[in-house]
This record gives structure tokens, sequence and C-alpha cells, in this order.
């Protein structure tokens, strides 16, 4: 009882200390000649006494602006607290660490660095206090704020680099209209920092970070053409497509597929897709057989996706190998293998390829479609490959009937099915295999639809988006649809009206088609970044680490 009473004393005794140095500090004019007793301060954080640390992590930063030459001494002592075991001392010493800037800016750095450590703690008192911390520091002074910030996110330790791609994410991002300040100056600046950001990043991350750039207004819609194709060049980036290409090399595939598609509204806005369509010509479809299967589908989507924004020579460099991947999927025979839904990807790509190049098919296809060039080529004999090519079409077609008669029936069993279930599971279920067939009949009528003008000797060929991808979430129909204005408005469309409405559709589009695909090819980098990246790994928070990078 007399050691604990003692204690008690001792304790009392340190606080009573404390509070006499900070009155004499407080009272004092020239507070610099009282060096003394901001040191008296700073060496309670070495005392037993919980009360008296408290204290001292709100006295060391109210009088940290007039010692300089105590600065680092200080500040150690801060970081100290931030460590102790007693929550409300760390808390508190937290809460501190933005006013050791107020009036010394050129400590936002250090201490911002520290906050980013901070940023795995557990306790939620604790969290809350890190980040009101650091938008504290961001609203003083966010260039040198964030610039701390990225270093973590370019090398940080793992833990530490989710927590402030998150905080970044979801605490920065939507109030950088209060922070960006001057707005272009600083997008541009967050915008370098993201790229040396990018060396060794997941799929998840590097998603996160496309978005957060898309929503500069640098970057935005009305944006000047280098400014989108600077976002796409980030994208190629990340898709390695300077790099050899190996089948076997799965993460490079769905990081292609990945990034593909991420790519495809920037396409849509103007920027080339010469480099990704070039090198799929290249590396991609001259290897496509020796694919994983459950890679083979989304590869054909994304070059499907992209095909209506391809260039004309990138048209005629792709239709060949396009062709010839086509009639692999279009048997002679309808006894032969085909896959529908590779048929209708390959259909499309071909319709809008050719539309770009009409006369490239005169040889590859045997039509006679006449533009007055060399290329037309009229005087040679291609009949034969116009007779394999629409013995093709007519087989896929037969065989797309077939699966249209069997889709139908089974939906027919479905919807019986579904007036008899009696669980919320088995109705779960059948809405799934409702889900798959009406999928399979829209790709056959995508089929039907597709082969038709092929039989021509010379076609028209669809380059508009008449023809809706089955994996696309079909538009609903607006109010004014079942009108006749609604009808005319919607062929006006079709027809290829360069109108805003029908750009903010494909936009749409595009998002759909990202929403529904984008994620599951981001599973392979979400795994474990590059084949040559750091290897993600996780741990908890353990204390007595140091926060002292700046030392």
């Amino acid at each position: 009882m007399a050691y604990e009473s003692d204690a008690v004393v001792d304790d009392a005794a340190e606080v009573e200390k404390l509070y006499e140095l900070g009155e004499r500090l407080n009272e004092a004019n020239d507070k610099s000649q009282h060096a003394s007793d901001y040191e008296g301060i700073i060496m309670a954080v070495q005392g037993k006494s919980m009360k008296a640390k408290q204290l001292a992590a709100q006295l060391i930063p109210r009088f940290f602006k007039f010692f300089p030459n105590l600065a680092l001494k200080a500040m150690t002592a801060q970081f100290d607290l931030v460590e102790e075991e007693e929550l409300a001392i760390r808390v508190q010493a937290i809460r501190g660490l933005p006013l050791l800037c107020k009036d010394t800016p050129e400590h936002v750095s250090k201490i911002v660095d520290v906050l980013g450590q901070l940023l795995t703690v557990e306790e939620n008192v604790e969290r809350d206090a890190v980040h009101k911390a650091i938008m504290s520091l961001l609203r003083q002074d966010a260039k040198a704020s964030l610039t701390a910030l990225f270093k973590h996110v370019e090398l940080g330790m793992e833990l530490v680099r989710e927590k402030v791609i998150c905080f970044l994410r979801d605490k920065v991002l939507p109030f950088k209209a209060e922070l960006f300040k001057p707005q272009v100056e600083m997008e541009r600046h967050v915008t370098d920092l993201v790229k040396k950001s990018l060396q060794d990043v997941t799929g998840a991350e590097f998603k996160s970070f496309m978005d957060f750039l898309g929503s500069f207004s640098i970057f935005e819609d009305g944006a000047p053409p280098e400014h989108i194709q600077e976002l796409l060049e980030i994208i190629e980036g990340q898709a390695d497509l300077d790099a050899q290409f190996n089948v076997s090399d799965i993460d490079h595939i769905d990081r292609l597929i990945s990034c593909m598609y991420m790519a495809l509204p920037f396409f849509m806005r103007g920027a080339s897709s010469s480099k990704f369509l070039n090198y799929f010509n290249k590396h991609i479809l001259p290897v496509f057989d020796k694919f994983p299967e459950e890679r083979k589908l989304d590869l054909l989507k994304t070059l499907a996706g992209s095909s209506p924004y391809a260039a004309a020579q990138d048209s005629r460099q792709l239709l060949p190998s396009i062709v010839e991947l086509l009639k692999k999927y279009m048997p002679r025979r309808k006894t032969e293998e085909s896959t529908l839904s590779y048929a209708e990807c390959l259909l499309y790509t071909f319709h809008h390829l050719a539309h770009k190049t009409p006369n490239s098919t005169n040889s590859l296809c045997g039509y006679k479609i006449v533009t007055g060039q060399p290329s037309d080529r009229l005087g040679e004999d291609f009949s034969d490959n116009y007779k394999d090519f629409t013995e093709r079409l007519s087989s896929i077609e037969e065989i797309a009937r077939a699966a249209m008669k069997k889709l139908t029936q089974q939906m027919a069993e479905h919807n019986k099915a579904m007036s008899a279930v009696k669980t919320e599971e088995e109705k779960a279920k059948i809405k799934m295999e409702q889900r798959k067939t009406t999928s399979g009949l829209r790709i056959c009528n995508n089929i039907l639809a597709m082969t038709q003008p092929l039989h021509a000797k010379a076609p028209s060929f669809i380059g508009d988006n008449k023809i809706s991808l089955s994996w696309k979430e079909p538009e609903k129909p607006s109010p004014a649809s079942s009108t006749a204005a609604g009808v005319k408005r919607n062929a006006a469309s079709i027809n290829g009206s360069s109108t805003k409405t029908t750009a903010n559709k494909k936009g749409r589009a595009a998002r759909v088609m990202q929403s529904q695909l984008v994620n599951r090819a981001l599973e392979g980098l979400s795994r474990g970044g590059r084949n040559n990246g750091r290897g993600r790994g996780w741990g908890g928070r353990g204390r007595g680490r140091g926060y002292r990078l700046f030392r």
C-alpha cells in the first residue's frame, strides 16, 4: 500500500511540475529564453507517469515553434509518445503532430511520413485521429503532404502501402476540389506522383489510381487529345506492350486483358488503339490456340470491344489474322466443333475492321468491293475464297439456329420450373440458368444478324452500334421509346449519329463492359502483381516500431 501511495504522489508531482513549466512558458514574453523549461517538458516523456506523458503530448506541440534548436529532440519525444502502450497517450500525441507544423511548415513532409505509417493502427479512435491529422496537414500544404504519402506507395511496406492507397481513394479524392489548389498545378503534380508509383502495383491498385486520375479536370471530357493519350500511355506501360510475349505468362495475359478493358473509354475519346492492336496482331493472334481456354474468350472480347476504334491501317493489318481465326470457329461442316461465343466476337471484330478497309476483304473472302484503288485487286480470281467463306457462313448459321431451338426449349423448361419452386435457393439457381440461356440466345441472334449481310458479293459491313454484344447489359428503353419520335431517335443512333446522346450511350456501354469483365481480369494481378514484383504480404502493427524515416 505504501508503494502505491508513493507512486500516486510521484505521479502527481510529475504532473504538477509539468503544469508549472507550461505556465512559466505561457507567461514569458520571450519564450526562447526558457529553453530549460521546454527541455523539462520533453524529458517528461521518459518518465513513468501516464498523466504526465499525456500532458506532455499537448505541451510539446504548443511551444514547439519557439525552440528551433530543440526541434529534432521535441519531434523525437512526440514520436515516442505515439508508440506508447496507453491508447489515450497515443491519441493525444497523434492529435499534436499537425501542430508541430502549424508555424514551421518545413516539417510537414516528415510528419505526414510518420502519419502515413500510422494508418495501419487498429483502434477506431486512434485511426480517426490519424485521418484528421493528415487531412489537417493536407489543408495546410497539399503538395508536400501528398508527396510524402506517395513515397509510401512507391517504397513503403506492404500494409502501409495498402492503407495509404485506401486513404487516398476514400479520404483525399472526395475532397480534391478543396485540397487541390491551384487545381491544374496540383492535378499535374499528383499525376506525376502516380506515374512514379506504378512500377509495381497489383491490378486493384492500378485500377484505383486510374479512377483517381480519371476524375481530374485535366483529363475530363473536352480535355486536349494529348491529355487523353497520356492516360492511355500509362495503361500501355502497365500492359507491358514493349515486352516480349510469353504465352505461358498468365500474369501478363491477365494484365493485357485488364488494361485493354480500361483503355476502351480512351479509345472512344480519340486516343490511338494502334499499340494495343499491333501487339495483338504480332504476339497474341499467332499463338491464340496455345492460350488457356479460360482466357481465350476474354481476349476476343477485348479485341471486339476495341475494333470500332481501330484506324484503317491497323484494320488492314489485322484482318488477315481475324479471317483465319474466324474460319476456325466457322467450320465448313456443321458436324465440326464450333464455339458460338468465339464466333460472335470474331464476326463483330471482322465487321468493324472491314468497315474501315472494305476492299481488303476482296482477296481474303472473295468479295467484289470497288473503291477505285489498286488494292481492290478486281482483276484477280478469288472465287474459291468466296465459296469457302460463304459455305462457312451457312454452316455457322445452321449451328446457331439449332442452338436457338434448344435454348428456346430450355427457357420454356426454366419458366415452368420457376412456377413450381418453393425455396429462394432454388429460385436463384433457376434465375442463373435463365440468364445463361438468355445470353446464349443473344449470341445466336447476333451471329445470324452479322452473317446475313456477308452472303452478298459486295456486302455492307456493320460499322455502327447496331449490334449489342451478348455480354453487355442491354440498354433499357427510355419512356419515349414507344413513341414514333423515340423510334426515330433510336434509328438515328443506329445510323451512326454523332450526337452527344450517342456518345454518352457509348460511354455507358464501355463502363458496363468494364464493370462486368475487368474485375475478373484483375484477379490475376491482385493475387501478386507482376512476376518480378514485390510479392504482396500482410502483417499487423507492432508496438515499438520507429517512425523516424527522416533521420
